[in-house]
């Protein structure tokens, strides 16, 4: 049976960020916890263990990058603990521990959660345009991000060059606070540090105590030959600067192909368009075609028909993800002359009567269709 989409299963769109898809796998997991539909244990179960193999994969920055680009396919063998989830022996008390037990004070039976003020930082995404030439043959390009990156003149701590963050006293470092509601022993973040678990008194000039500053930042970007519409290159740890000495996030370059002006591209292959006079379409001849490492002779056969394609091997792309090469796919069309001048006009109603006396011979699918448009009307008015 196949797996559910995860983002449906997390109720969260594609570019959900990390904090919604922790939220919502929170939400979706305290609905389905089994503890919490005793009439249907089993249904429940099932339906937790794939929320929560849904979060590990979303919330993993590789995997989901694995999962946005090949799907199920592409994370069936990460989870290292089997179909269900719960990799290592892991029961439903630890997996309600690990999700409630900032909330709770570990009171669903699983582990405590050690406090840390180091956040990473976000993913950014660069749209990258490329010509279908740079595409397909590969190329380096430059860049241009805006950034948040580690604030140079404090290093990042956000204090005053010369002095440090020192450890909050509301919270003693720990980043949150305890309140007693009612039978339960309600953990929040501390209203003072705000869960960072250290205040800054005197705060860095530059940065103004964040421990990050906006700034763009160049870089250069190795395109692999043959990549296509849609494609993600990743630059680990490109993207913004992480919180409180935090591991930078990364940078995903999503590559845009211009249009051609002559090639469209399908996977592989190239197509295009090639004009043909009348006369070489019932002669036949050779003609000259483009193709993205130079040109090669076409040869048209006598009597061919507008629409025909052709096919030249090897004249397409080698895609990123390897196999052979592709093709160039020929489709000719039969231009009608145009701006005839009266003697070229005469010697085509010459030559119109000259087929006529030839009948269907010299235009088999004109007949062809002529005759069944009038049986048509013959059952029609029959």
């Amino acid at each position: 049976m196949a797996k559910e989409d995860f983002y449906k299963l997390l109720s969260i769109d594609k570019n959900a960020s990390e904090a919604e898809i922790k939220k919502s796998y929170r939400k979706m997991a305290m609905k389905y916890h089994p503890d919490r539909n005793k009439e249907k244990p089993e249904a429940a179960e099932k339906k937790f263990k794939a929320i929560k193999e849904a979060y590990e994969i979303l919330s993993d920055p590789k995997k989901r990058s694995a999962y946005d680009q090949f799907g199920h396919a592409g994370v069936d063998n990460s989870m290292g603990g089997g179909h269900g989830g719960f990799g290592g022996g892991e029961g439903f008390g630890d997996a309600f521990g690990d999700i409630f037990g900032d909330i709770f004070g570990g009171g669903g039976g699983g582990r405590g959660r050690q406090h840390s003020s180091a956040q990473r930082g976000a993913d950014l995404r660069y749209n990258l345009e490329l010509t279908l030439e740079e595409a397909v043959a590969g190329t380096e390009a430059k860049i241009r991000v805006p950034v948040l990156s580690t604030c140079g003149e404090c290093s990042g701590s956000g204090a005053k060059k010369g002095s440090k963050p020192v450890t909050c006293t509301t919270c003693q470092g720990h980043g949150q606070v305890r309140m007693q509601q009612g039978f339960f022993s309600v953990q929040q973040a501390c209203p003072t540090c705000h869960g960072q678990g250290q205040q800054i008194k005197d705060p860095c000039r530059k940065c103004h105590g964040q421990g990050r500053v906006q700034e763009n930042k160049t870089l250069s970007v190795k395109v692999p030959s043959g990549v296509d519409n849609g494609d993600r290159i990743r630059l680990g740890g490109e993207g913004e600067a992480g919180a409180q000495g935090g591991p930078a996030g990364d940078l995903y370059v999503q590559v845009q192909v211009k249009d051609h002006a002559i090639f469209t591209r399908d996977g592989a292959n190239l197509y295009c368009e090639v004009p043909i006079s009348f006369p070489t379409a019932c002669l036949g001849g050779e003609l000259e075609v483009p193709t993205l490492t130079g040109k090669v002779k076409l040869k048209i056969p006598a009597e061919t028909q507008t629409g025909k394609q052709f096919r030249l091997r090897g004249k397409g792309v080698k895609q990123v993800r390897g196999g052979s090469v592709g093709d160039l796919m020929c489709r000719v069309q039969i231009e009608t002359p145009v701006k005839l001048t009266k003697d070229q006009k005469a010697l085509i109603e010459q030559f119109r009567e000259s087929l006529s006396s030839g009948g269907k011979h010299h235009s088999p699918q004109e007949h062809s269709w002529v005759g069944g448009v009038k049986s048509f009307f013959d059952k029609l008015t029959g």
